[in-house]
């Protein structure tokens, strides 16, 4: 049996943190969702979850609670689990304390930890990409029963078209409504029509937060409903059967849930295509330059004409960035015609189209990226577009290379726009390889620009950015302290310091071009 340290070690640092550990830790039982005001349901050697606690002497109180019934530890989120009333009640109480990561979802911590009670892999419980082949509806069943027990009521979750795609065991509060939604795999239209008359579907669809639709005439239980979206898309909604309204902490954590359901969504949605899969394994012989490219070109149908890949990269502050991959990878195939051909490698979406006019060709995928891209939601991560060349089928790995080196700009910010094509960016692309090839070779070492790296971390200056500047506008004192936002006299004071402290001759060609290339190292590569 597992202790709560191989449990911590098991679910991963990017979820748990140890706060309290006692010297002596014995097997952990279960994993139960308490809070100070009921905490019968707690027994020896369980794992609690304070779902919804944000107060310090609610933290305080079910700590002592659980030491108690001695429990094995208690589960809680910042700021609370860092309260120094908190962490000694857990001392006294020889009880463990264990961190939970700001941005986990209760759900998904349920999921991991009784899939590592139970022996299995928690990636492959939240659908790593190695597992992710495996995903299935049997997850979102048990991913509906987590839910469940966080909101702490029974939970359907359903598609955009209200139709039923999993639910959760416990009945414990229902009525004919929820009977009917899950017999019949879809809520009834009856039903569907008093909640469209409530305005609830309005609501999902213009929000991310958990709504709360009150009891009907009809004897229909009150619901709470949570839109799962993703990637701009709605996917679906999940519902709660409540006795009532709903503590705003509790909405919070089911409303924070459905991030976690909208990606294991996808996964089913995308990796239970075989269809697809099949036609990403085609397309990643054609990006590797695989022995059986030929075949693939041929079964993909790709022609002789020439074809360019489009490296598609999404990053959310959120950590969902496979969700909103996943979503992109559905808009894609979705919309270039005739074939999927996407595949996904490191975490990077690589679309392979033919370079012509027409539907399905390059200039089509362009402009439905940039009508995407614009339409996107302010709050969801804008994607990094890089094209390579356009190349014959059999030098595809080259266009790969091209777009990944087009990426690399536009992830360290140097290159800023929606779609990056590498032709169009040679000078940005002469810069980056020369600024590489200088870098390496250890210039910026040489000469006296250390002294303004000195000078601009020790006080705060900017000079680096200003003889860039003035070596970027030669003679033209106003576009330089336009491109730095200062006034020109600014401008000029700085220049004379800059100067002073080089104590180089900067009317000598040669020296201006030595630090131009000296401080384009050092722009291009700043950890170089």
């Amino acid at each position: 049996m597992v202790d709560i340290r191989g449990l911590v070690e098991r679910v991963g640092p990017a979820l748990l943190r140890p706060v309290v550990v006692p010297q002596d830790t014995c097997g952990v039982g279960d994993v139960v969702i308490a809070e100070p005001e009921d905490p019968g349901g707690i027994g020896t050697a369980d794992v609690v979850l304070g779902v919804g606690i944000t107060d310090r002497a609610w933290a305080v109180e079910l700590v002592r609670e659980c030491g108690a019934r001695q429990a094995a530890a208690v589960l809680l989120k910042p700021p609370v689990c860092a309260e120094d009333s908190v962490i000694s009640a857990a001392g006294e109480a020889g009880l463990a304390l264990i961190e939970v990561r700001r941005g986990a979802a209760w759900a998904q911590l349920v999921w991991l930890l009784r899939s590592a009670l139970a022996g299995t892999d928690p990636g492959a419980a939240a659908g790593s990409p190695q597992q992710v082949g495996s995903a299935g509806l049997g997850d979102l069943f048990r991913l509906a029963d987590a839910v469940a027990e966080v909101v702490d009521a029974p939970v359907t979750i359903e598609d955009a078209h209200s139709q039923v795609l999993a639910y959760s065991a416990r009945q414990d509060v229902t009525d004919p409504a929820r009977v009917s939604t899950i017999m019949g795999r879809r809520q009834p239209d009856d039903v569907l029509a008093k909640f469209r008359a409530r305005g609830t579907f309005r609501q999902l669809s213009r929000g991310g937060s958990a709504v709360y639709v009150p009891e009907q005439p009809d004897g229909t239980l009150p619901r709470l409903v949570v839109p799962i979206r993703m990637g701009g898309e709605l996917l679906g909604s999940m519902w709660a059967v409540v006795t009532g309204e709903v503590s705003e902490e509790r909405a919070s954590a089911f409303a924070d849930t459905a991030a976690l359901v909208a990606l294991q969504l996808l996964r089913w949605r995308v990796m239970t295509d075989s269809e697809r899969q099949r036609s990403a394994g085609l397309v990643r012989s054609l990006l590797e330059g695989a022995e059986g490219w030929r075949a693939a070109a041929n079964e993909l149908g790709t022609g002789a004409e020439q074809h360019r890949v489009v490296a598609i990269d999404v990053r959310a502050s959120d950590g969902t960035d496979e969700g909103h991959r996943l979503a992109m990878w559905e808009w894609i195939t979705r919309g270039i015609g005739r074939g999927p051909m996407v595949a996904e490698s490191g975490g990077v979406l690589y679309a392979v189209v033919p370079d012509r006019s027409g539907t399905g060709g390059w200039p089509a995928l362009r402009e439905a990226l940039l009508a995407h891209i614009h339409e996107m939601d302010a709050a969801d991560p804008r994607p990094l577009v890089a094209v390579g060349t356009a190349t014959p089928v059999a030098e595809l790995p080259e266009s790969r290379g091209s777009a990944d080196e087009v990426l690399a700009l536009l992830r360290t910010g140097m290159v800023e726009r929606d779609i990056a094509v590498h032709e169009q960016l040679w000078h940005s692309l002469v810069l980056a390889r020369t600024a590489g090839a200088a870098g390496d070779a250890g210039v910026g070492a040489l000469g006296p620009l250390q002294r303004l790296r000195d000078h601009d971390h020790g006080q705060g200056s900017e000079y680096l950015r200003t003889l860039h500047a003035w070596l970027r506008h030669p003679g033209d004192p106003r576009a330089a302290s336009r491109e730095l936002r200062v006034h020109p006299n600014t401008f000029r004071y700085r220049m004379k310091r800059v100067g002073a402290l080089l104590d180089v001759d900067l009317d000598d060609a040669d020296v201006r071009s030595a630090l131009l290339v000296q401080l384009l190292a050092e722009r291009w590569n700043p950890h170089g």
